[in-house]
This record gives C-alpha cells, structure tokens and sequence, in this order.
C-alpha cells in the first residue's frame, strides 16, 4: 500500500478527535452539571479574584474550545498556587497531549497519578499516551486500574477496547464492548469502536450494522461516519462509501481511499495490521470540573 493512501486513510478516520468526539465521542466524557439553590446572597466585591477551581473551569472551557494558549496559562496559575493540584497538572497534560506532545503530557500525568493515586483522569490520560506511542500492553494494564477503580467506566471501556484492538486481539475487544454498551446502553464511543472493531476483525457486515445505528443520529460523530464508509468498502459497496467520504473528503482523496478499499479486498486480508491509532475512538480525559 501506498504510503499517500494509508496517510489518506487516517485523515479520514481522524474526524472525531477526540473525542467531540469522539465528543464526544462524544458524548461520554462523563461530566456532570447540578444546580444549587443559593439560601444568602453576599454581595460581589469589586476586587474580588476568581476561585482555583473558577479559574480550572475556565480552563477546561478553554481546553474543549481547543484554545490551548489560554488553558495552557489558566492551568499553570492554578499550578502556582497550589503545587500539588492534580486537576491543574492533568489539565497540563491534557493541553500538551492536545498539541501532539505526547511525552510531556505523560510526564504531568504521571506527576498528577503519584500525588492522587485513585484519580481516574490522569490514568486515563496515561494509558492515551501509551496508545499514541504504541505501547499497548501499558495501555490496557493502566485501563484495567481504572475500571478496578470505577467499574464498567465508558471512557475506559472504549479506551481498553482501542487498545486491545490495536494489539491484534478483536475478539476480547468486541466481548469487551459488547458487555460495556450492556452497562452504557447507546453510548456512541462505545458502538464506534465495536463496530471499528467488527470491521478490522474480519466481519465488516456486522461492522456496518452497528456503524448504521450510531450514524442514524444527527449529531452522530464524524468518525462513525468515517468507519461506516471503511466497512462498505470493504464490502464492495463503493457507491455507499463513496457518497458518506464526500461529507468530508475532497473528490481525490475519496479516489485514493476508494483505491485502498480495493487493494484490501484483492488481497483478501484483514487491514487491522496497518490501521492508525486515529482509526478508532479514544476517550477525552475528564476536565478538572467533571464530577
């Protein structure tokens, strides 16, 4: 394979970005909102500064919108003053990991996990630097510590799944998620990844049947899309794939992707040797607000 079409193809399954993705990716970045009735009010004093924990609301606010100067500096004045906050350093390393400075990020979350070990944000974020880097087996150790800490988690059911995928072995992702989406009915990060999984593993039919599901939605993520388009093709359907690359793709590159889906299917093998790590869903780390 052309190394064009193979960068072609982690473009196109590069959408959900963790996240929205997958958002959210999607929608299971586990943030929570709850309302509290104020009994007294104080009145506002005209140089009164934001709390710590304001100030790493903003820059979790900041960080999701991808403004990356402003978190960066939100998060480091949280930092100095209180050296030890483990939100402000995973807020760090969410920024560095942001940028694609994957060491450096794993650096603040290593620092964040020693401080608090039960702590589920910065693992999380470890075992996404460790996916990044290629180093799968750290990443499902540090997953199953998260799930011994919050059971049936999504975001570390879907990121386990990604890493178990990535390793080769798609029959304990595919059980793996299945028995997560039982936990989490309709979680989107989820179904992507099963239905990627399905599709890499040599069942691209039943690939597609769970991509469809979570494409039926409107505000499904693009990397549903994505992966749908990558198991019709696998299947034959070029017309299919085709019409939901061009949502996204320029009429070259759906050329070169469509080209790929051929090549994979004369070869008659399983293109899970190759897939990026962008081919699948991995989860955001919690913000230092969520709950």
């Amino acid at each position: 394979m052309k190394s064009s079409i193979r960068i072609t193809l982690s473009t196109i399954l590069r959408h959900a970005a963790l996240t929205g993705a997958v958002a959210c990716v999607f929608g299971a970045s586990g943030c929570t909102t709850s309302v509290r009735q104020v009994t007294d009010t104080r009145p506002v004093l005209r140089n009164s500064a934001p709390s710590t924990m304001s100030e790493l609301r903003i820059a979790d606010t900041a960080l999701e919108s991808n403004n990356f100067d402003l978190a960066t500096t939100l998060y480091e004045k949280a930092l100095q003053a209180d050296p030890k906050s483990v939100p402000a350093l995973t807020g760090l390393g969410n920024t560095l990991y942001g940028v694609g400075d994957y060491t450096r990020a794993g650096v603040y979350y290593q620092r964040a996990s020693e401080l608090d070990p039960k702590a589920t944000p910065p693992l999380i974020g470890t075992a996404r630097v460790a996916i990044h880097q290629r180093r799968f087996d750290d990443a499902i150790a540090t997953y199953h510590r998260v799930l011994a800490l919050k059971p049936n988690d999504p975001l570390a059911c879907a990121g386990l799944g990604a890493a178990l995928d990535l390793s080769g072995d798609h029959a304990h992702a595919q059980a793996l998620l299945r028995e997560a989406l039982i936990a989490n009915p309709g979680d989107p990060m989820l179904s992507v990844n099963l239905g990627l999984s399905l599709t890499l593993g040599g069942d691209p039919r039943q690939g597609a049947n769970v991509l469809l599901d979570v494409t039926r939605f409107p505000a499904a993520p693009p990397q549903a899309r994505q992966n749908l388009a990558l198991a019709y093709g696998l299947l034959g359907n070029e017309d299919a794939a085709a019409a939901i690359l061009s949502r996204d793709l320029p009429k070259s590159s759906v050329q070169d992707n469509l080209r790929y889906y051929e090549l994979q299917r004369g070869r008659d093998v399983q293109p899970s040797k190759g897939v990026s790590v962008s081919a699948v869903a991995l989860p955001r780390v919690q913000t230092a607000s969520a709950k």
